[in-house]
């Protein structure tokens, strides 16, 4: 099977379910009394608890994001700063994101290779704290080899960052910082993800690195459900 095929199959037919992430569309149109059997209270609590786990995962308050006005897929990056493949990745959602003005990107920072990762995850989501974000995260993505600490101190000079206004906020905002790296590594175990990257497009879980074609296919995918539901 070669790799579009794969990605055609499982971003089009296998929908995510798992960890009860996707809501399951009832037919819609006058055959729909006939069918598709009512649903019932369990089915509905089903329902609304799936759509809870999911906005937890696309909406958390911490996790930094790309929000242009008007959007309508919304894509979830899980990365390490260490992985190689996310670093590959990380170009592509850079084109998309200035091709497309209609996807918002939510970063979730999964740090699955080492401390330095961990470090570095922390340190950028700190960042939005200064509003540099974005350029923090790219020059992280850009920085070549084994994360340390004058690395990173580094990728954060290229970008502008306030180091010691950086320090400030990783001390005072610590519990918010390590709380959304944990509620991520939660969600990571319970959509059974094995590595980095992954991304979740609109509904669709995609593990591993995508080249622009195939991100693309996948977010025509994503717009065709959203208009659809």
């Amino acid at each position: 099977m070669n790799r579009r095929h794969w990605v055609l199959g499982g971003v089009a037919g296998a929908a995510l379910l798992a960890a009860g992430l996707l809501v399951a569309q009832q037919p819609s149109g006058a055959g729909a009394a006939t069918s598709a059997p009512a649903a019932s209270s369990s089915d509905a609590a089903r329902s609304a608890e799936a759509l809870e786990e999911r906005r937890k995962i696309t909406d958390d308050p911490v996790a930094p994001k790309h929000e242009p006005d008007g959007y309508d897929v919304t894509i979830v990056s899980y990365s390490d700063y260490q992985c190689p493949f996310c670093r590959k990745m990380h170009p592509v959602l850079e084109r998309l994101a200035e091709q497309d003005g209609k996807i918002r990107i939510v970063y979730r920072d999964w740090p699955i290779f080492g401390a330095a990762s961990e470090e570095a995850a922390k340190a950028a989501i700190a960042s939005q704290w200064q509003g540099k974000h974005a350029e923090f995260h790219d020059a992280l993505m850009q920085t070549e080899g084994r994360l340390d600490r004058a690395k990173i101190k580094a990728a954060a000079e290229s970008a502008g960052v306030n180091w010691s206004k950086l320090e400030t906020d990783l001390d005072e905002r610590w519990r918010e910082i390590g709380g959304v790296i944990d509620r991520t590594k939660r969600q990571a175990a319970q959509m059974g993800l094995q590595g980095t990257p992954a991304l979740l497009v609109g509904p669709y879980l995609i593990p591993g690195a995508l080249d622009d074609a195939t991100l693309a296919q996948a977010v025509q995918l994503a717009r065709e459900f959203e208009q659809g539901k």
